[in-house]
């Protein structure tokens, strides 16, 4: 009789499952309504997460070491102030913003909070599910990492450390120290941190370049620490709860709805709701940089080349100039709605039909004739998140439901411009999908992209076209799953967090409901913002900075110059 030798899971598999455990635990916590990261209820998610060693959390798994730079990453995307907690309240938009309560946004996410007292932080959640998730994996690394700085905080033999108290004196004194003093600071929170003075002084420089968006390394260090402390020593749980409108709310478009409706009521208003609409996702200055810097700007101040010239735009001291871009867009053409319902979506309409045509930049393609004709109508809307650009897009594409003005959507094209994680080049590259998988699903969506990548390559930048995983969360993921993805059949080039969830909204509405064309121009391209299977070029290692701007320019200028000219790849043309 033959022995079989026992099934053994690969790595990849082993991540999987734990993905689904803590997605299975975070569901239940939020269902529950409050858990404690410390107990019970809280275990799961450390184990499972112990299990998949996320890349952007690097050293999470080493007990000796407190991982920098993915506190960075997630103190950039909490609210200042939150490291000294012990109470965190997830909440749906309850009122807070007519409060005296100081609103607090992070620098790296679009999401109001507030610091009720010294113990607890409220944080608003209109973004949906995905911000949920985002937030609680983030709040499960910062009391992993707390707790592996109280137990450096203290001697084997019992007793504070000498470094803990040069840290508390610190503090105590009103937290900064002086140049002369900052490198006899950085040692004594190396030592905390157990990492060597060159990685921790790099972190603390990291910390100050978003300075008021958070407390700085050594406050940050030592609340964490003390509030850990406080746990350990007096059973001062900390505790993380959802309110119950948040939890009536989650799922059922509350915000998305307002979002589209306050939108369409605009459109109406201003007589655009018959004109052909082009939507395009993508940051809020590239469309109106393109359309207008040119002419707003004297030709002594306007660089030949669109990436010099964006360039330029986007440097602090430019301000002036950037200002006087947008004055001139107000006048020519462009509405900028900012946001009403809770999304944090700002959108901007631009009236073709007042735009100076022959003023826009000159690497941009264009039709007069055809712009005169057709006077489309550009809707930008900035970037979702996660399961939000589902909500959003499906809500947008709705007929807008009015008793005396009700219409339907007149989408002509839709463009998703994106950031994304690449798994076949290097930051900057550019990826054009085929198709969005959506990870842990049967939900995979094929699609026609007008984009290709040999318009691309002409340019002269490095272009990658296959399958594009839609995460769950960028911050749930490790090197064996996207090994996986790109190494089997499924020959992924990148993955990202919204894809799926918007091509599922428009093929919802176009193949099924029947709210705007089956024939709608779909138009999908992303450039490489990191790529985590490469050591230090994650999300956490730092932003894309200026090589971000030729990929960010040029999917723009595309998407322009299809709407502009109704252009048409050399291959359509050809095959007709």
């Amino acid at each position: 009789m033959k022995s079989h030798s026992p099934l053994v899971l690969t790595r990849a598999q082993e991540s999987r499952a734990a993905i689904e455990r803590i997605y299975i635990t975070m569901r239940h916590l939020f269902n529950r309504g409050y858990y404690k990261p410390s107990r019970v209820s809280g275990e799961e998610m450390r184990r499972a997460m112990l299990i998949l060693r996320p890349e952007i959390y690097g050293s999470v798994n080493d007990p000796q070491k407190v991982e920098l730079d993915g506190l960075v990453y997630v103190m950039d995307r909490l609210p200042k102030g939150i490291e000294g907690c012990r109470f965190i309240t997830l909440s749906s938009r309850e009122g807070y913003e007519n409060s005296k309560f100081q609103v607090l946004v992070p620098a790296k996410r679009r999401r109001n909070c507030y610091l009720i007292d010294e113990e607890q932080m409220v944080i608003e959640v209109t973004n949906g599910r995905s911000e949920i998730y985002d937030i609680m994996t983030h709040l499960t690394f910062m009391f992993m990492e707390a707790d592996k700085i109280r137990q450096h905080a203290f001697h084997e033999r019992g007793g504070v450390t000498r470094e803990w108290e040069k840290l508390e004196e610190i503090i105590l004194s009103g937290g900064t120290v002086e140049d002369d003093e900052r490198e006899l600071a950085i040692t004594y929170v190396s030592t905390i941190l157990g990492r060597t003075f060159g990685e921790t002084e790099k972190a603390f420089h990291r910390f100050r370049e978003n300075a008021a968006s958070n407390s700085g390394l050594f406050e940050i260090v030592y609340k964490l620490g003390k509030v850990s402390m406080l746990e350990k020593d007096q059973q001062l749980d900390r505790e993380i709860s959802f309110t119950p409108t948040l939890r009536e709310h989650i799922g059922h478009h509350f915000y998305g709805e307002r979002w589209a409706n306050h939108i369409k009521h605009y459109l109406v208003e201003k007589q655009l709701h018959e004109r052909p609409i082009h939507i395009i996702s993508a940051n809020p200055h590239s469309v109106i940089n393109c359309l207008y810097a040119p002419a707003a700007l004297s030709e002594n101040q306007v660089e030949e080349d669109i990436y010099e010239m964006a360039l330029k735009l986007s440097r602090p001291e430019n301000d002036g100039l950037r200002k006087k871009v947008m004055k001139y867009a107000l006048d020519n053409g462009l509405h900028q709605l900012e946001d009403v319902s809770g999304t944090n979506i700002l959108v901007q309409l631009v009236d073709t039909a007042k735009v100076d045509i022959k003023k826009v930049h000159p690497q941009l393609k264009y039709d007069k004739d055809y712009v005169k004709k057709h006077k489309p109508v550009i809707l930008v809307m900035d970037y979702a998140f996660g399961e939000q650009a589902f909500e959003t897009m499906d809500e947008l594409l709705k007929p807008y439901d009015h008793l005396t003005r009700g219409f339907d959507m007149n989408v002509a094209s839709i463009s998703v411009m994106g950031k994304a994680g690449i798994l076949t080049g290097e930051k900057g590259d550019l990826m054009i999908p085929t198709s969005h998988i959506f990870e842990g699903t049967a939900d995979n969506y094929p699609l026609n992209n007008e984009f290709t990548v040999e318009e691309f390559a002409r340019e002269g930048v490095n272009v990658y076209e296959g399958a594009m995983i839609t995460v769950l969360g960028t911050s749930l993921q490790n090197r064996d799953i996207l090994s996986y993805f790109r190494n089997s059949s499924w020959k992924a080039v990148g993955l990202e967090m919204e894809g799926a969830h918007y091509q599922k909204a428009i093929q919802s509405q176009a193949m099924i409901r029947g709210s705007i064309r089956k024939d709608v121009k779909v138009r999908y391209a992303y450039y490489a913002s990191d790529n985590p299977l490469i050591t230090g070029a994650t999300l956490a290692s730092g932003s894309l900075g200026t090589v971000g701007v030729k990929p960010t320019y040029l999917i723009t200028l595309k998407c322009l110059g299809r709407i502009l000219s109704h252009e048409e790849t050399p291959e359509a043309v050809e095959a007709k």
